[in-house]
């Protein structure tokens, strides 16, 4: 186990320190695009990358724990808030991931009904469903663990999330098949349905530009490896253990790879948004800036400290 947890801390390092970042840049633009002129993905993008704060903020935990041999040591009360902000946004993040995907389809599919003005009040209420929908199985799987059971004291306060009982199990088994099947499948078969139509329908318009048609395509590629690397895995633990009536042993190996999520987003954001794109630019020159200032720097050093030594 305990290799094991300096693995997922690594992960998880890694993943907080290239994930923050792309976040945050991207909360930016998008607040900046909405405040111009919104469409109605950017709303479902704007809510994509708040999923990824929320599970970026409290991923610490995640690593304080693993930091501790996956031993919780903090304090309890911490474990079922350090819970619903690690597993709500792997379900919001599928959700909305299939209403990004839709908008394309419609984008492309239905161009003059996308620019109506009540589509934006259209995807707003959408996004509120989203979230109500995802913070339900939430409470639902939290109320299977924690309040049916919470005066019998069975959760062991050394684990978090671990150690169940039948009872428990058998709820709990319940809830990840429908989370499975609504909130992983569903969305993965709009993806699919909605990006191989609308690459389909772009290559055959001769005046789309070629970056356009990349862009799409790319966009379509991010987010089957979003799903394909960091979800499916995790998902197909929930069928398996349903089926088994056990939770896998290998669950918390799959679970640690949707941390990713928050990394190959900046796929999406870069494919969705040109402000991210520009922003993007922008870093990575200023990266290289910043590089060959400190190259150049680093060689005028060497040559006063062999100046000062060949006059010693």
């Amino acid at each position: 186990m305990f290799e094991d947890a300096r693995v997922y801390l690594s992960i998880y390092i890694i993943t907080f320190l290239i994930g923050f970042p792309d976040a945050l840049l991207a909360f930016c633009c998008c607040i900046r695009k909405i405040r111009s002129k919104p469409i109605p993905i950017d709303i479902f993008m704007l809510n994509l990358v708040i999923s990824d704060l929320i599970f970026l903020i409290f991923l610490p935990l995640k690593m304080k724990e693993a930091a501790d041999n996956m031993i919780w040591k903090m304090p309890y009360i911490l474990c079922p808030i350090h819970l619903f902000t690690f597993f709500l946004p792997i379900y919001s993040s599928c959700l909305f991931l299939a209403g990004i995907s839709a908008e394309r389809y419609v984008c492309v599919a239905f161009p003059v009904k996308y620019r109506s003005p009540r589509r934006i009040t259209f995807t707003i209420l959408i996004s509120v469903a989203m979230w109500m929908l995802v913070i339900g199985i939430a409470a639902m799987s939290y109320k299977a663990v924690y309040i049916d059971f919470e005066a019998e004291n069975i959760t062991d306060p050394q684990s978090c999330h671990s150690n169940f009982i039948n009872r428990q199990l058998k709820d709990l088994l319940t809830m990840r098949l429908i989370a499975a099947v609504f909130y992983f499948c569903i969305p993965l078969i709009i993806c699919c349905f909605c990006y191989i139509n609308a690459i389909r329908i772009l290559l055959k318009l001769p005046l789309i530009g070629r970056h356009r048609k990349l862009r799409s395509i790319g966009l379509a590629l991010g987010t089957l490896l979003v799903f394909a690397i960091c979800f499916a895995p995790y998902n197909v633990s929930h069928i398996v253990g349903y089926i088994m009536y056990e939770d896998p042993k290998w669950r918390l190996k799959v679970l640690m790879l949707t941390t990713l999520n928050t990394c190959f987003d900046l796929i999406i954001f870069y494919c969705i948004s040109w402000e991210m794109r520009r922003a993007f630019v922008v870093c990575v020159e200023s990266f290289y800036h910043f590089y060959d200032c400190l190259n150049q720097f680093c060689c005028c050093f060497n040559e006063s400290a062999q100046s000062n030594n060949a006059q010693m």
